[in-house]
């Protein structure tokens, strides 16, 4: 049964098309993962799906009495549709408040939900119990978000229409979410540039590229040999095509060159066929991709930070709670290492607190020689929003021309005048790379980063992984994206209340660790820390963090 059908769509913004003739059904019960690049329309599209613009040519039909639920994508400080059954001006409105709102909507429209599935789903997006009945005008972006996606799941739409959904969740939470939307009794339609949870939730991709959409059933890593060998293929026929005209060609000259009259009719019939031949465009190539090799200035000493009995606590309603104690870590140079850990245990708090910006209340930490960090922030504060986009790295990076610079730019697909637009313009894509790019070219030996592929298309997120395993320094990187994490690690640490648990290798070989250690069943389950709570992280944007 077809619950969405899409026919002839096309969208611009101005001058600027974005969807051109897009056409495209699916049918109930299907799982469809949208992929493409930063700016290809996958959001706009989500949005025409969900009636939220009625600007768009075609037509879009959406089965009678079928609920759709939509989940939009964070954009700038706006956030998702959080808590969409309360007044954006109900600031005292509390977290259990929304759901229990929610939860009475889905019954009214003939769901079934129970009352104990509002605290299981909350405690499942990383909202422990302790939190429940705090307003949800203190919430950061990224716990209105996951409330505006706990509050969609408690509805139950027959629809989802999902916007980057695995944006603020920690790994727990991805496996509980893969697994809540595997069982899921109904269609799906997501956008999103993770490429393990595509693997583990879709089983059909819609590809945006130049403004159109291909169809492709299975998930992304059978899309991915797809697109490989279609691109393949296309080339090889392109390349046989132009090899065979120029052959053709050289036999035509040949016979006009020699002045008989039968080769003369020869190169005529020859010169007619070739005539008639289809045209055949060479297949477009991939878009410019991230080239920069970051280079250390200098090299550090070969212990590169040392750390023992650290611990940080906070206050919070007048309460003192613990982040972290106990926490032991050495560096050395060269190692790439990865921090995991359940949401608001204190990762970006450690951090800072590794980079000076933020004091332990206990423990020692010592810098080793010649030791200089490079720091990117996933909330992009090293930004100056009035500043262009050249102006910004112009202004941080004197020594190199303006051309150099642009060059530069262009290899992170800032090209022709997106140069001159301001940073508070940009998507949170565009801006993430650009934090990114200044702190690559800092010439640090030590980079410290904190979701570096959060917002990143999955073309950036691969260029960005193969430029880290180029990089020769040290680096200590805060991930969440588990094929990300599967591919750079030496090194995986995992932060937990009470202290960091080592696990020498990448995501596979951590996940066997703790699967016969018997407590990767628990962090499949998405739970937070072994006391039930997970609090804010000052260090960062609240319980996200």
């Amino acid at each position: 049964m077809t619950e969405i059908a899409v026919s002839h769509l096309s969208k611009s913004f101005g001058a600027n098309v974005i969807l051109d003739d897009v056409s495209f059904n699916v049918n109930k019960g299907e799982r469809v993962g949208i992929v493409g690049g930063n700016g290809a329309g996958k959001s706009t599209l989500l949005k025409i799906l969900a009636g939220r613009d009625d600007e768009a040519g075609g037509k879009v039909f959406v089965a009678s009495g079928k609920r759709p639920g939509y989940l939009r994508q964070e954009t700038g400080t706006e956030t998702a549709d959080v808590a969409s059954s309360v007044s954006a001006s109900a600031r005292g409105v509390t977290i259990l408040e929304v759901m229990r709102r929610a939860h009475d909507e889905a019954a009214a429209s003939g769901a079934t939900v129970y009352e104990s599935e509002i605290r299981g789903i909350l405690r499942s997006m990383a909202f422990p119990d302790s939190v429940h009945d705090s307003p949800i005008g203190r919430l950061s972006g990224g716990e209105k978000t996951r409330l505006a996606f706990a509050e969609l799941l408690l509805k139950k739409p027959d629809i989802l229409l999902l916007d980057e959904p695995t944006n603020h969740l920690d790994i727990g939470t991805l496996n509980w979410l893969e697994q809540k939307l595997k069982a899921w009794n109904g269609t799906i339609l997501l956008v999103s540039h993770d490429r393990y949870f595509l693997d583990q939730t879709v089983n059909r991709i819609f590809e945006i590229e130049h403004r159109r959409l291909t169809a492709y059933d299975g998930n992304y890593s059978v899309f991915a040999e797809k697109k490989r060998a279609l691109r393949e293929a296309r080339e090889r026929a392109f390349q046989n095509r132009r090899a065979e005209i120029g052959r053709q060609e050289e036999m035509i000259r040949r016979f006009k060159e020699r002045g008989t009259e039968k080769l003369a009719k020869r190169a005529a019939s020859r010169e007619k066929r070739l005539a008639r031949l289809p045209s055949l465009e060479r297949p477009v190539a991939e878009a410019a991709q991230l080239r920069l090799r970051p280079a250390e200035e200098r090299k550090s000493g070969e212990d590169v930070i040392a750390v023992e009995g650290v611990r940080k606590s906070f206050e919070a309603n007048g309460v003192n709670r613990e982040l972290f104690r106990d926490v032991a870590l050495e560096v050395k140079r060269g190692e790439r290492i990865c921090m995991v850990g359940a949401n608001g245990v204190g990762k970006t708090t450690l951090l800072k607190i590794l980079l000076g910006r933020l004091q332990p209340d206990g423990g020692r930490i010592r810098k080793g020689h010649n030791v200089n960090f490079g720091y990117y922030d996933q909330e992009q504060q090293s930004l100056a929003g009035n500043r262009t986009v050249l102006e910004e790295m112009t202004s941080a990076y004197r020594s190199y021309s303006e051309g150099e610079m642009r060059n530069i730019l262009a290899g992170f697909l800032f090209t022709g005048d997106m140069v001159f637009q301001e940073v508070a313009s940009l998507s949170g894509g565009e801006r993430a790379k650009l934090s990114l790019l200044k702190t690559l070219l800092s010439g640090a030996n030590t980079l410290l980063l904190d979701e570096p592929t959060n917002h990143m298309d999955i073309a950036s997120r691969e260029a960005i992984e193969d430029a880290l395993l180029s990089f020769t320094g040290t680096l200590l990187i805060i991930s969440h994206d588990r094929y990300f994490l599967g591919k750079v690690p030496t090194r995986i640490v995992e932060l937990t209340g009470g202290g960091l648990v080592n696990y020498p290798g990448n995501y596979d070989y951590f996940m066997e660790k703790k699967s016969r250690s018997g407590s990767g069943r628990q962090y499949l389950k998405g739970l937070l820390r072994s006391d039930g709570s997970a609090g804010a992280d000052p260090g960062g944007s609240g319980y996200g963090s």
